[in-house]
């Protein structure tokens, strides 16, 4: 049995949450969800279309998800480590493809939640407030059911796990003259279904996977659609194969009164509506200065292994912060490392070892002259991160296959960015996985 037993909050039921909640109570803590939504799975959890009261803004959900959202990794890398993301009654499957829709994702989430009888430690329909810290190193929680009005209820926690995610508060280019430019902007946050945009001419900007996705989901009913990417040469202007309406620009340069929007390789059009998918910023409106956590351009410092705050570790963590990941299998072991940290089976370093351990990665990112927005994206990192983490755990690294699968994906969507998710040669390392998986079906 561990040291020492808790009474945890966790602020979220998405993947990260769950699986926090899971390995907290499997170390004898008592952890407590709060969840604002009616239902466990957080960004995946998909809100139907509806007008947003601010198009470029955090609507009213937490979710980003669009219709026809399919993910974007292989569906064996996906799932927990000791929970295989199969097709199978087990994990509610009705969508057996190997990519499957967002839809399949929140059967398995949901699934999980009721393998692991997790449902009952949430408190649904709850937002949390406030986190203030109180003495002796405990923290008061202030929360209140969704639409009520009042100051909510306060309760004392000996600690805090922060898994709200990283998909609600939209980030916005900066265009120049687009004050006076009269059409309209939306993010992706607010996307659901391209019908809105028929015979319309849209601008997408941003390169990511939901700039791809929603781009080419727009060209289905618009006139024309033209992607602006910063990483293009300003030279380019290049019409996508496949696509009679649809461009590759440059970043755009300027908006005008006139409703023509310029794109650097000198090329201009005249626009209906801009669309943002230039993701999102870390938004912790809940937590005040005594977290001792600032966010300057997306890094959210000071984090020991982007889990802890020195200053307030171990009372205080956040799980699921590094993008450019399998999410779940991290959101796991980041969990077991936290459970471990709070019950004294693993000791963490002093504050000032911490700090140290900050300042040297931060270093590391200054010399590879990556932006300070890049602090949290382990493209480059993620499975040595992941092993760090299973090793001070006592828990075995992350499978081969897991790994392979993820690369091989990142080469084959560069092939075929348009079938990646319906051809594919790894039927190997498929094979290797459901062998793994005999262990826990």
């Amino acid at each position: 049995m561990p040291s020492v037993s808790l009474r945890l909050a966790v602020i979220g039921a998405g993947a990260a949450g769950l699986v926090a909640a899971r390995e907290l109570r499997r170390e004898g803590h008592a952890p407590v969800v709060f969840e604002r939504a009616a239902a466990v799975g957080g960004t995946w959890l998909y809100a139907p279309p509806a007008a947003p009261s601010d198009p470029l803004g955090a609507s009213a959900t937490h979710s980003s998800l669009y219709a026809s959202l399919r993910t974007n990794l292989p569906r064996e890398s996906m799932g927990f480590l000791d929970f295989p993301f199969v097709a199978s009654e087990a994990t509610g499957s009705a969508d057996p493809r190997r990519f499957p829709g967002h839809e399949e994702v929140l059967r398995y989430l949901e699934a999980f939640a009721c393998r692991f009888d997790l449902l009952r430690l949430v408190r649904f329909e709850t937002e949390v407030l406030g986190v203030r810290r109180e003495g002796r190193g405990r923290w008061a929680v202030t929360s209140r059911k969704v639409g009520d009005k009042g100051s909510g209820q306060e309760e004392v926690y000996d600690a805090v796990v922060v898994c709200n995610g990283h998909y609600t508060e939209p980030r916005i280019a900066v265009i120049p003259g687009v004050d006076a430019w009269p059409g309209k902007q939306m993010h992706s946050h607010n996307y659901r279904v391209p019908e809105p945009f028929l015979d319309q001419v849209v601008i997408v900007i941003g390169a990511s996977a939901s700039a791809f996705d929603i781009s080419r989901d727009i060209a289905s009913t618009a006139k024309e659609v033209h992607i602006a990417d910063r990483s293009t040469p300003f030279h380019r202007c290049v019409k996508q194969p496949g696509y009679n309406n649809l461009w590759l620009h440059s970043m755009i340069d300027r908006a005008q009164e006139d409703g023509c929007v310029v794109f650097r390789d000198g090329s201009s059009i005249k626009a209906d509506v801009i669309m943002h998918c230039t993701g999102y910023l870390y938004d912790f409106p809940f937590l005040g200065d005594d977290s001792t956590i600032t966010v300057d351009d997306n890094r959210v410092d000071p984090l020991y292994k982007h889990v802890f705050p020195p200053e307030v570790a171990p009372q205080l963590s956040f799980i699921g912060l590094p993008w450019k990941v399998i999410p779940f299998p991290l959101f796991e072991l980041q969990s077991k490392w936290v459970a471990k940290v709070l019950s004294g089976r693993i000791v963490l370093p002093s504050k000032e070892e911490m700090m140290e351990d900050v300042k040297a990665f931060y270093s590391k990112l200054e010399a590879r002259g990556w932006p300070k927005r890049y602090t949290h994206n382990f493209s480059n990192c993620q499975f040595e991160y992941d092993d760090w983490l299973a090793a001070q755990c006592g828990y075995p690294t992350i499978e081969e296959w897991r790994k392979q699968m993820y690369f091989f994906n990142g080469y084959n969507k560069a092939a075929r960015p348009e079938s990646y998710r319906d051809k594919w040669d790894d039927d190997d390392l498929v094979e290797d996985a459901n062998e793994d998986f005999k262990k826990y079906l």
